[in-house]
């Protein structure tokens, strides 16, 4: 393929799976390491610990016996498992059905045109269902289970397979090239009305779920939406720029990833891989220069800087210190302004699940998605009062956000990144708070945080006490950093840690962490994975992503990243059990077509609906052996959801729900 070909197909590691350039110099510990030395000590190997130690050292088969007699105590899952594989379709578990709920170009107004793909415009995309649906929630209406709020987060583009006509075949040298052609002023207002949010009215007749067109509460927020900079960050002169020179006022929210729903029912949006937007080079010696390499600023991946001032770096040299926070939408009032909070620090947010204390104060745990950043939590200062939404409504502006050291003693220690404590003064280039929010990363890097391996989804349980981190992947681990605990060179299946904080107490300043599982094809002894052996073929996961607890306490993981060639499955949505003889044994529930990601996923209060966010379908192309080339608009190698020949590949929306209804898995 041509360099711009190239550019395009791959556009979803470039922003999302590669996620940034790794640019993390310090010499602080990787989670690796601290992994390494924990296991290499006798006193630990018990428990689900030595599972994990033991199983990356002699591989599964060699624990068949120990494992089959703690599996004999049952799953807390009941369904019947999916067989894994790689096809153009979506598969779900026997006696579900799998509805298309939302797709992308789906009207969600009634003034709202219908899809034409053909015809496309900012105009109409910004009253349709925006592209790359990530992040779902569910927010009741009056505490109903079948009657509520659908919040989608909308992540990023692919124009390859969004736009007819703007790849061509060429011929070069006697061989047959693609080539992707610029993108017009047009279809980047596209992009960027495709870009964001949506809440959508849904409701559930007849068993069935149906989006509500005319709803008050609709409303599609995009990368053109102004927003307010509240917090500690606000008004800073690091944040002005010629078209704000207040520093309080952000057009737009980009590369929504994961995000959350709060206690109090806002809409809570991450910003993510925000360096991909960017492009063009700041004046020589300025004072962002470090800061903005330390985030990867500019990769330009996109190509928006052609034809809006803000993105260029020569032009408005601030504007990235405008994003990478986490937004906050009053759902109630769709009139009302998303405010970008800043007290929750700046780096590639995925996503802001949270959590009440004992003492009612909310906790939120944020990873930063790039290999070798780290884990975080930001604790409000105020506390909840489930009696007054009202009061609650600022409570993301004042609080303590911390980063994660893991220590080899199975220790996690919390550590407050706070203006004037410890390294963070002064003499290392910080003058206010508001200096360390803007540069989060490096303040982290400072306090000696623990380096880890893609941190996503961070998801406390309130059910047995516990906290789910994923860890994606980190293929840029050397050979050198190979041991007997963690042998997995250029880690390609990522794994999932496990935290509980002392006494039960989301809140607490320490707690302690163990790994849940090592992902990968527990049949390859050299990949060290740590299913229970009553863990099938199609059970086993890698590049774990989001995540979800349903209202029972049980885990579902959905995967990003199932290369078809080298695994022979696509992604998909597993259940994963956490607790008793069972644990670390996980099936697979519902697959996804090719070349998708598979994101949400959410339950809804009664366990009788999991929605499930399909990303970039038909991406997938030259893996496939039965497609075997690189897949865009004119030649797919999938049409879901809609199989028809005059619509394309379309993100979408997938509602899940028990034939003759029910609970799900139960």
């Amino acid at each position: 393929m041509s360099d711009e070909m190239q550019h395009a197909h791959f556009r979803t590691s470039l922003l999302e799976e590669s996620d940034g350039p790794g640019s993390n110099a310090t010499d602080n510990r990787t989670m690796g390491e601290i992994i390494a030395a924990r296991f290499s000590r006798r006193g630990f190997l018990q428990g689900s610990l030595a599972v994990s130690a033991i199983a990356a050292t002699v591989g599964p088969v060699a624990l068949l016996s120990a494992e089959k007699a703690r599996a004999d105590n049952g799953s807390a899952f009941v369904f019947d498992e999916v067989e894994a594989g790689i096809d153009d379709k979506h598969h779900v578990a026997a006696g579900y059905d799998a509805d298309v709920l939302l797709r992308w170009g789906d009207p969600l107004f009634s003034d709202a045109p219908e899809f034409d793909p053909t015809s496309q415009t900012a105009e109409a995309q910004s009253k349709q269902f925006g592209y790359n649906n990530d992040y779902v929630d569910y927010i009741p209406i009056e505490g109903s289970a079948e009657h509520g709020l659908l919040v989608v987060n909308h992540e990023y583009t692919n124009p390859h397979l969004m736009f007819p006509g703007i790849v061509k075949v060429v011929d070069k040298d006697g061989k047959k090239d693609l080539e992707l052609a610029p993108l017009s002023r047009e279809q980047v207002d596209v992009e960027m009305a495709a870009h964001g949010g949506t809440v959508v009215e849904i409701r559930k007749e007849g068993g069935k779920w149906q989006v509500v067109r005319d709803g008050k509460l609709n409303r599609r927020i995009t990368a053109n939406t102004e927003m307010q900079l509240s917090g500690p960050v606000a008004g800073h002169d690091r944040v002005k720029t010629n078209a704000d020179p207040s520093g309080t006022r952000v057009i737009g929210t980009l590369n929504n990833c994961a995000g959350g729903v709060t206690p109090w029912g806002t809409y809570v949006m991450a910003e993510e891989n925000f360096h991909g937007y960017f492009n063009g080079s700041l004046p020589e010696g300025h004072k962002e220069a470090a800061n903005y390499k330390r985030y990867g600023v500019p990769e330009g991946a996109y190509e928006w800087g052609a034809h809006y001032d803000r993105f260029d770096l020569s032009k408005e040299p601030n504007e990235p210190n405008r994003f990478g926070w986490i937004v906050e939408v009053d759902v109630d009032d769709p009139a009302s302004m998303p405010k970008k909070r800043t007290a929750l620090g700046r780096f590639k947010h995925e996503g802001a699940e949270s959590i009440v204390s004992r003492d009612g104060r909310v906790v939120f745990y944020l990873g930063d998605d790039e290999r070798f950043d780290y884990v975080y939590k930001f604790v409000t200062a105020g506390r909840f009062d489930p009696d007054n939404r009202a009061a609650n409504m600022d409570l993301l502006d004042d609080g303590t956000l911390y980063v994660a050291r893991f220590s080899e003693d199975g220790a996690v220690e919390w550590l407050p990144i706070v203006f004037g404590q410890g390294p963070l003064t002064a003499e290392n280039g910080f003058d206010s708070q508001a200096d360390v929010l803007i540069e989060t990363r490096r303040a982290a890097d400072l306090l000696g945080a623990t380096k880890m391996d893609r941190p996503e989804d961070v998801q406390p349980n309130g059910v047995n006490g516990k906290v789910y981190v994923m860890l994606t992947n980190n293929t840029k681990r050397k050979d050198d950093q190979v041991d007997a605990a963690n042998p997995r060179a250029r880690n390609a299946f990522g794994h999932i840690i496990e935290i509980a904080e002392d006494e039960g107490d989301f809140a607490a300043a320490r707690g302690k962490w163990e790994i849940l599982l090592k992902c990968g094809d527990p049949s390859v002894a050299d990949v060290g994975a740590s299913f229970s052996t009553d863990t099938t073929a199609s059970g086993w996961f890698g590049m774990p992503d989001n995540c979800a607890v349903d209202s029972a306490g049980r885990l579902w993981v959905a995967t990003d990243g199932n290369n078809a060639k080298e695994t022979g499955r696509t992604d998909g949505l597993w259940a994963v059990d956490t607790e008793g003889g069972a644990r670390a044994t996980s099936r697979l529930f519902f697959r996804v077509p090719v070349g998708a990601e598979m994101c949400g996923p959410l339950f809804t209060p009664d366990d009788e609906t999991a929605f499930v966010a399909v990303q970039h379908p038909g991406d997938g192309g030259p893996d496939w052996e039965a497609f075997g080339r690189p897949s865009y608009y004119e030649d797919l190698s999938t049409r879901w959801p809609d199989f028809k020949p005059d619509m394309p590949v379309r993100p979408a929306v997938v509602a899940i729900t028990r034939q003759g209804g029910g609970k799900i898995a139960i």
